[in-house]
């Protein structure tokens, strides 16, 4: 994380009062006064701010418009992952709330607090996913009574837990479900005779995907927001 950033969130200030710190000799690093905001802190650092040492407590949390070509996970030997895009002490320690294929674009959530990634993924909780979808041949309105009494995918036992689906044009869609399947909405749409040419995930249970962040951007969640689940 840059040291920038850095003394905005220990500190809970701006990012022209970080500056203006720097600017005063009034943070040192490792010992030394360090005036550009740019240096990079990892946890081996040592930042004071007059005197007092200053660290990043507590579990984190964010939520990230993911870019298409991502992956949701540390190690890929072919794409590049989602935690290239964060600026952040110890990326190495969050892990996503709910994983994106790598050509799926959207809301990704992303934390070190275990328990509450739990209450997201597991089963046991339902947390309902909201996908906005294309597909490359026009959906039927018998889809959204096949969708709502669950469907047969290739290879499960039981069918789908029921999905809303909203028919927005003649070739996107909302679809609504609250489970998580390996390409769950691809498979969906396969097994009616149709296929996913597009798909952007835009809420997960209360959290909605923040419209001012573009692709590749990301936030912290709001009090509000972490609470919802």
């Amino acid at each position: 994380m840059r040291l920038d950033k850095f003394l905005c969130t220990a500190l809970g200030i701006t990012r022209k009062e970080a500056g203006k710190i720097l600017k005063e000799k009034r943070v040192e690093v490792n010992g030394e006064i360090v005036k550009n905001g740019a240096l990079k802190i990892t946890d081996g650092c040592d930042v004071e701010f007059d005197g007092n040492s200053l660290h990043m407590t507590g579990p984190k949390y964010f939520m990230l418009n993911k870019p298409q070509g991502y992956v949701c996970s540390h190690v890929d030997d072919f794409n590049p992952t989602v935690f290239v895009l964060l600026d952040e002490v110890s990326p190495e320690k969050l892990h996503v709330a709910g994983r994106l294929d790598a050509d799926t674009t959207g809301l990704v959530l992303l934390t070190d607090d275990g328990q509450w990634s739990h209450r997201i993924t597991s089963p046991r909780h339902v947390c309902e996913k909201v996908y906005y979808v294309e597909t490359a041949d026009p959906i039927p309105a018998s889809a959204i009574n096949e969708f709502a009494e669950g469907v047969q995918l290739r290879g499960e036992k039981e069918l789908t837990r029921p999905a809303k689906l909203e028919i927005l044009e003649e070739c996107a869609a909302l679809i609504t479900i609250s489970e998580g399947k390996y390409h769950q909405v691809k498979r969906m749409f396969a097994a009616i005779g149709n296929k996913v040419v597009a798909l952007h995930r835009e809420q997960v249970g209360a959290v909605v995907l923040d419209e001012n962040l573009e692709p590749g951007e990301y936030r912290p969640l709001t009090e509000e927001e972490i609470a919802s689940f």
